[in-house]
Order: C-alpha cells, then structure tokens, then sequence
C-alpha cells in the first residue's frame, strides 16, 4: 500500500513491494499511479519468494558498513563459520532452532563459551535485521538457542604503579599517547582517529568520536583536559606534520592515523618488565584511580561516556567497600 511522503513543502507518494525477499520502492506524484505500479510489480515477480542464506547475510553486511571496522569484521566471520556449516545457497525457511543449535554447539566443541556466545549474539542481531527488513521467518532461531557456558573475563586493568614504570620509559609520541588515554578515559579508536580540530587548547578540552552506539552512528562528546595534557598536547603538537594528532612513524603508511597499533605498549610493559595491559586496560585505571579519590559513581561514568551506569560500575567494582563491614566476622579474643 503506498504511503505519503512531504518533504520541502511538497507531498508524494511512494510505492513499495517486496520481491525475491528486497524490499523495492519508488517515489510518484500520485497515489493512483504509486498503486498502478505496486500491482505492476506485483504480476511480474515473486513477491512471497523466502531470501536465500547468501542473500540475507550480503544485505546484512552491506547495511553492517556503517559500524567500526572491528565490528564489520567480527559480524563478517561468524557467517563465514555459518556457511562452513550450512550451504548458503539454501533458503531462509529452511533454517530451525535445531539447525542453529547443531551450528553453535559444533563451534562450542573447539572455542571458547564466549567467542560462540559473540557469533550468536552477531547472528541473532543479523537475523532481526532480516525479519525487519526482508520478511525473514519468525521467529529468530538463533535467539531459541540459549547462550553456551563462558569464563567471565574482563580488560586487565594495570596498577597505577606498573602504568607509572611504563610512562616513564616511553618517549616521543608514545608516551603523550599514554598520557592521552590515561586523562581522557579514551577508547583505542576514539584516540587514534583524534584530529588537531578536536583539540580546544583555548577551553582547554577534548573532543572524542565513537561508533559505541545503538546503530553505529559517529557520536562525539567534548569533555575536560587536565592542565597536565593540555601542556602536553600543546608541546606535542608542535611537531605535528598534518592534520592527526597521532600518525604512523614509519613504513609505507608513515604520516597516516593509525587504525591498529600492534604492540602497544605491550612492548613498552615488557621494556619496563611488568605484566602486559592494552589500552582498554588504561580505561579501567582512569575508572579505578578516580574511583579511589572517592569520585562519584555518576562521574565516573561520565567520563567514561557510558549510557548505563551499570557498565561504569564493572570497571569499578571490588569488594574494598565491605573491607569494614567484614569486621564483624573476626572473633573477640581476650
């Protein structure tokens, strides 16, 4: 049925239709002819034709493009798992509870709980996706299957002695990228896709870019620089040789942002001889030292830049607050 569509003052209709499991549409001045061309379409193709697996997982990462590489890449490989189980050729009706489950639990007999648990959750949300947007059969069957025993496991979160060790052997742009992610609570990609237009030295703040949303969308925030990064930005950036605050130092990508960073600091933890932490560990100690000045939870999170202050809570949580109340337990000795 053809819906109405105002933009700039002016009202069309726009004529919609599902064939072979893609939604088509197309935009006419009048409802008649919107209609006219549905019922067109509608003697010409199958419309009640079931997409094939293959159809449905090209859609769905075609759609995916717009989430961080990482993201893309993770959602990529649980369908190249998927069509090592199943053909890609067959169609969507084919697939069952049972089918799904055979799928995870084979994966599950040689991973680990929590990477299967990721390829359900990827197929799970690819799945909705097809059910919105290419009549997909209900219901989900991956979401049937319950999520398989995983180890909990958390980012290993440094001391802020072993960081200090590390800090202090860095140099050059290495040791203003740790002090970076140290005094912004930074995310690797919001830190490393920094450009000198997000550094406000005049408001002495920060602006951060993520795709950590629902839908994948580039948000930003500005938030506070300390004196201590401002100045060391400020000097940093005397040496910049473009528009990125951080760049590649050598190789054929020299003087481009980087998008990995192999190697660090776990090379530097290791020249400093303490346990290896990566960047998202960094995160958990700016959590973890604001949370030992008696910071409030709120603004812990707030920094953190998370939506749910549950989240702000696992980077935090310890059993340090009911130290004193334990006391209670130790036995009276005269």
């Amino acid at each position: 049925m053809p819906f109405k569509k105002t933009k700039n003052g002016k009202t069309r209709w726009v004529g919609t239709v599902m064939i072979n499991g893609i939604r088509k549409s197309k935009i006419f001045d009048t409802k008649k002819d919107a209609k006219a061309w549905e019922a067109e379409m509608h003697s010409a193709g199958d419309l009640t034709a079931i997409p094939s697996l293959a159809q449905w997982a090209e859609k769905y990462l075609d759609y995916s493009t717009r989430f961080s590489p990482k993201v893309y890449s993770e959602k990529r490989g649980a369908f190249r798992r998927f069509f090592q189980f199943i053909k890609p050729s067959a169609k969507a009706d084919k697939m069952s509870p049972r089918l799904a489950l055979e799928f995870l639990q084979k994966e599950f007999d040689k991973r680990t709980g929590n990477a299967v648990n990721r390829d359900r959750k990827n197929l799970v949300a690819a799945w909705n996706w097809g059910i919105r947007y290419l009549d997909m059969p209900k219901p989900n069957p991956f979401e049937l299957v319950d999520k398989f025993p995983a180890d909990e496991k958390g980012h290993y979160v440094p001391s802020e002695d072993d960081f200090r060790k590390v800090l202090g052997i860095a140099e050059g742009q290495d040791k203003v990228m740790l002090m970076t992610f140290l005094h912004t609570a930074g995310r690797r990609g919001e830190i490393y896709r920094l450009q000198w237009d997000d550094v406000d030295f005049t408001n002495e703040r920060i602006r951060l870019k993520t795709r950590k949303r629902k839908g994948g969308s580039l948000e930003s925030d500005w938030i506070p620089m300390t004196k201590e990064l401002t100045d060391t930005l400020r000097e940093h950036r005397q040496a910049a040789v473009n528009e990125w605050v951080f760049v590649q130092p050598k190789g054929q990508h020299k003087g481009k942002p980087y998008t990995e960073n192999r190697g660090f600091p776990q090379a530097l933890c290791d020249k400093a001889e303490v346990k290896r932490f990566g960047c998202h560990g960094i995160r958990g100690l700016t959590a973890s030292i604001l949370a030992k000045h008696n910071v409030p939870m709120v603004a812990i999170r707030d920094t953190l830049r998370h939506k749910n202050l549950r989240i702000t809570e696992r980077y935090v949580r310890g059993l340090d607050s009911v130290r004193d109340h334990l006391k209670v337990l130790e036995v009276k000795t005269a």
